[in-house]
């Protein structure tokens, strides 16, 4: 799905939202069902050493924004790419033609980060994040308010009727602008 004249032949996508709310599951069965690219820019950030440094406290690395976004720029201007990431801000804006923010319940969120190993501080953090719609707010002042949405992800059945909703979306688009 190249772009022709400068124009996409699919849609960019951004799944955004806080650690554990199932960015990368949602991610790769809409790859799966729609034929987009997915990337993790976690995946893409670690295979290529996109860092600046390490946080000691949060006990991760630190992206290199700016070398992120480098390596992105060429197979975001073809189209048909789903970025998952859980940082959106520094994306340039018109990467994407929809975003969406994944958000769960806070007992399932803790759950899942607890389940993970996370550290009593990162943890409480990221369900804080949760708690206050930090991604979402981020989201908001990032990207025009009509291109982004809220989207529940608390069970196997949320993520059916998300996976569902976007691959629709997605083929709309398609028929839309081709």
């Amino acid at each position: 799905m190249a772009a022709l004249n400068g124009f996409q032949k699919a849609p960019n996508i951004l799944l955004t939202g806080t650690p554990g709310v199932g960015k990368t599951t949602l991610g790769k069965e809409l790859a799966e069902r729609t034929g987009l690219t997915y990337i993790s820019v976690s995946d893409l950030a670690k295979e290529g050493e996109l860092y600046e440094g390490y946080d000691e406290e949060y006990d991760c690395p630190v992206l290199d924004e700016d070398r992120v976004i480098d390596e992105l720029e060429d197979r975001m201007s073809t189209g048909g790419m789903i970025v998952d990431y859980h940082g959106c801000d520094f994306f340039p804006e018109r990467w994407f033609q929809i975003v969406f923010v994944l958000r769960t319940d806070n007992t399932v969120l803790y759950e899942r980060l607890e389940s993970r190993g996370y550290t009593d501080k990162k943890l409480q953090d990221n369900v804080q994040c949760e708690i206050f719609q930090t991604l979402y707010e981020e989201a908001l002042e990032s990207y025009k308010q009509e291109i982004v949405y809220q989207l529940p992800s608390n069970t196997p059945e949320d993520l059916e009727r998300n996976v569902e909703q976007i691959t629709l979306w997605t083929q709309q688009w398609i028929k839309d602008n081709n």
